[in-house]
């Protein structure tokens, strides 16, 4: 039984998610440090309040709400999910679509579009429907790429 908990620990999917979160866990308190050192006390200028506004709190009948808490984690968030968004999501996106390729239909016979009366999936290039055995115009592209001669 500890063998296999020893081969799932030292399996690399499992190793690698657990750096994954441990630098996540850093970049989130060094996020949070940032929006709490810098950007909230510049909206707290910004705003009127003196300096840092997450001390900021209102009483409703002797209950504290400290709104200054959320919004000071609402800012670290924002702040998070936008340098995940343009340093990690974007610059992946743009690296995909360089080594993506469009991927063409090899084989042209083999693509398929719809039948005009019983809506089943045909191919482009049949006459005649399998499902329902309408006939129907074949793709006049299909036809030219898949180098089929001309039905009359």
């Amino acid at each position: 039984m500890l063998n296999g908990f020893k081969d799932f620990i030292l399996r690399g999917n499992v190793i690698s998610m657990a750096i994954g979160l441990a630098v996540g866990a850093a970049f989130t308190a060094v996020v949070t440090g940032f929006s709490t050192a810098f950007i909230t006390p510049l909206i707290g200028l910004a705003t009127g309040s003196v300096g840092d506004f997450s001390t900021a709190e209102f009483a409703v009948q002797g209950a504290i709400f400290p709104y200054g808490k959320f919004l000071a984690a609402a800012i670290a968030f924002i702040i998070t999910a936008a340098v995940l968004y343009f340093c990690v999501v974007v610059p992946m996106a743009k690296v995909q679509n360089r080594f993506t390729k469009e991927e063409e239909v090899d084989d042209i016979k083999a693509a398929l579009r719809d039948c005009p009366r019983c809506f089943s999936a045909i191919p482009a290039v049949a006459s005649r429907c399998a499902h329902c055995t309408s006939e129907v115009e074949p793709d006049p592209e299909a036809v030219s790429l898949a180098k089929l001669p001309v039905q009359r």
